[in-house]
């Protein structure tokens, strides 16, 4: 038996999470294996509309991060990730039918509209969980990043991918990050 794709592993964790996204997001949800890191977990994803470029986006929220994914035909992939810790605020506003999600950043908003009232309330209320944890919490899910990514490492060089040369390179890279 062949081994689940990354792609097969976040339709998975979407069905367990009971989130079905529209075709609308197809194109995002197949980019995702490339942006999320291989052990990073979905915690609530949400589709919508950015308000600023009608584009039709998807809203993740990671145990990590808050990532914002935008795939269009022409203007190619363009994800944005902030940590919880750079999130002053979190809104929805209810309409009859859908909602609208305002994400305060530093000194931006993110605007998302076109969500359904049930998903915005529920995706607020994962990410204000997120924002209300320590920094602390935070630091120590990257210390284990760069450390996933130091084995990562490993397994290319001894795969021959990477020649000891780059292998050393990245791995400079990555301790200064510690």
């Amino acid at each position: 038996m062949s081994e689940k794709s990354r792609l097969d592993e976040i339709k998975d964790e979407l069905e367990i999470l009971d989130i079905n996204p529209t075709i609308f997001a197809r194109k995002e949800i197949h980019a995702l294996p490339d942006i999320l890191s291989e052990n990073e977990k979905i915690v609530y994803l949400i589709e919508g509309r950015n308000k600023l470029t009608n584009h039709h986006i998807i809203l993740v929220a990671t145990e990590r991060r808050l990532i914002f994914v935008d795939k269009e035909f022409m203007y190619g992939l363009k994800v944005e990730d902030f940590s919880y810790d750079k999130v002053s605020s979190i809104q929805y506003e209810k309409s009859l039918m859908l909602a609208s999600i305002d994400i305060h950043i530093s000194e931006n908003i993110l605007e998302i509209d076109n969500v359904g009232k049930y998903y915005a309330e529920l995706f607020c209320e994962k990410v204000r969980d997120f924002m209300a944890r320590p920094r602390e919490y935070f630091k120590s899910k990257s210390e284990s990043t760069v450390l996933d990514q130091l084995e990562q490492l490993g397994r290319l060089k001894d795969s021959g991918i990477l020649t000891e040369e780059e292998f050393f390179a990245q791995k400079k890279k990555l301790m200064e990050k510690l």
